[in-house]
């Protein structure tokens, strides 16, 4: 097989790591910052709009959201979310990154302004816009996922493309942290009853008028990262091995990277004629020659990202109740509404800071010298070990806060320097150029169908089962315990399906998917030699 033909592949592969490197994580980046912040924002208002919208008399559980309404509000983001990932993966393909990549950030900023200012006569109404505008803004959200992990390993130099596309996933971690910083804020801004006697849940003390305004602004304050990263998303050009492979055009993929790296890159138009278009080479998704190739890859990277989400999402949007069941955030009478939502988001800012973002950027560290496959392994292997060590012994936890926390963070940790990092870095390398964006997308979206089961099944899990029996501790169903069983087996499972996933640590993207493999290999070599690549 004749590898790396083109000499614009050679470039971006050889290149040294220099400033446009660097940009491109922050552009790419700050979309998954805005992701995270808008994903997860809404774990830390549950229990407001519980308390805004349901503290009525005649209620069941006056001040909680009902579990339907739960169940739309958490969820619905994360089917738009499903929804965009198959949708702009495959239009990435279709049309380009670049030209897709602009609608996404659009959408993302006009629906979180458009989530704050949700409206409606009734309390129905209110929720009912929320979850409507929340799908929307979820299906902006999928979209950035196969197109920043794409574009990024497709700019990438194949030494440290692992640690780039990390990178930009780790933008994740800062936008949870940002999330609680940004309600720590709000709420103490509007908290003026620290040392005021508890308030009933019902009580109209509870539910301040200002506590409306709290849950709006921290919702909306996710459009400005993506606002402000709109100008340079727009100014990036197409990715070369879209333009050379996909679109076929070397002079134009020449001249991009010839601007990007600063170097004189030979355009080649008639090399691009011979390669990746033989039979052998232009499968299709739904072909036989692709379920050979990159069947049981596909199906690794997708039920790996399935698995993980399960757990991952399942513990990060309900951390709030399992602070509670322990006892490290106070029961809701015990103080207003306002202050419960400052303690609900200093709980999640500590976890962000103590497991969450010190994982990510273990991961950028150590992609490129450990392997993804190493990584994906250990994490969710240390995962099982700590959500059982959590489990197991969990009557004694509950008088050691401190320690429960610690161990808590290591599964946040090795999450993210584990498999919660690789599933999003793996595909964007080991597909073909003109299936990479619709293969990361299905890939994602199996990860945001384990979300959907986790975040659905956990509501489930906590709902009591016998109204009469109220005081048996939060939450209560199956319990916490039991959910920390099942979420450390579903790990366990993981375990073995990595070793379906390919390691791809040091190889060039053509070199992981042959795609430039036809042609006279002879006569490419020849040519090969014969030019320079001045990197």
């Amino acid at each position: 097989m004749a590898r790396n033909e083109l000499g614009v592949l050679n470039a971006l592969d050889a290149a040294k790591t220099q400033w446009y490197h660097f940009t491109a994580i922050v552009i790419a980046g700050m979309g998954f910052f805005t992701d995270a912040y808008d994903l997860f924002s809404i774990s830390l208002l549950t229990k407001l709009l519980g308390r805004i919208y349901y503290s009525v008399e005649g209620h069941p559980k006056p001040g909680t959201l009902p579990p339907g309404v739960a169940a739309g509000v958490t969820a619905t983001a994360f089917v738009g979310t499903l929804a965009g990932q198959l949708f702009f993966g495959w239009l990435g393909d279709k049309l380009g990154r670049k030209k897709v990549y602009g609608m996404t950030l659009m959408l993302m900023v006009i629906c979180s302004i458009a989530s704050g200012l949700s409206f409606g006569k009734s309390a129905a109404g209110v929720m009912t816009t929320l979850c409507f505008f929340r799908f929307w803004l979820g299906f902006g959200i999928g979209g950035d996922y196969p197109l920043s992990a794409t574009i990024m390993s497709e700019y990438a130099n194949k030494k440290t493309r692992g640690a780039f596309i990390a990178a930009v996933f780790a933008m994740q971690g800062f936008g949870i942290l940002t999330g609680g910083i940004i309600a720590l804020i709000i709420s103490a801004w509007f908290d003026h009853s620290y040392k005021t006697p508890p308030y009933s849940v019902a009580g109209k003390a509870s539910t301040a008028p200002e506590a409306d305004y709290i849950w709006r602004i921290i919702l909306m304050f996710g459009a400005v990262p993506a606002l402000l990263t709109y100008y340079w998303r727009m100014k990036m050009p197409e990715t070369a091995r879209y333009t050379a492979l996909v679109a076929r055009n070397a002079k134009q993929a020449a001249s991009d990277m010839s601007k990007v790296l600063q170097v004189e890159i030979e355009a080649e138009e008639e090399r691009v004629d011979k390669i990746g278009i033989a039979p052998s080479n232009s499968f299709g998704l739904f072909s036989k020659e692709f379920a050979r190739r990159h069947g049981l890859q596909l199906l690794g990277t997708s039920v790996c990202w399935f698995l993980l989400d399960i757990a991952y999402y399942s513990n990060n949007l309900f951390q709030k109740d399992i602070f509670s069941a322990i006892g490290w955030i106070p029961k809701a009478e015990t103080m207003n509404a306002i202050h419960e939502v400052y303690r609900v988001a200093r709980s999640q800012t500590i976890i962000a800071l103590c497991g969450t973002i010190p994982g990510y950027w273990f991961t950028v560290a150590f992609i490129d010298r450990l392997g993804r496959f190493t990584i994906q392994l250990m994490g969710f292997f240390f995962m099982t070990v700590f959500m059982f060590a959590l489990a197991i012994p969990y009557n004694h936890w509950l008088s050691n806060n401190a320690g429960f926390l610690i161990m808590y963070s290591l599964t946040f940790f090795f999450a993210n320097f584990g498999p919660n990092a690789t599933t999003f870095v793996v595909p964007a390398e080991i597909f073909p150029a003109r299936l990479r964006s619709t293969c990361h997308g299905i890939s994602a979206a199996s990860g945001k169908l384990g979300a959907i089961v986790g975040a659905l099944g956990f509501l489930y899990a906590a709902q009591n089962k016998d109204p009469k029996k109220t005081d048996i501790g939060y939450p209560p169903g199956i319990g916490v315990r039991n959910s920390l069983f099942l979420l450390a087996s579903i790990n366990c499972v993981g375990i073995f399906f990595t070793f379906l996933v390919p390691e791809s640590k040091g190889k060039s993207l053509e070199e992981l998917t042959g795609e430039i493999e036809e042609g006279d290999d002879n006569d490419m070599q020849h040519a090969s030699s014969t030019q320079t690549v001045p990197v």
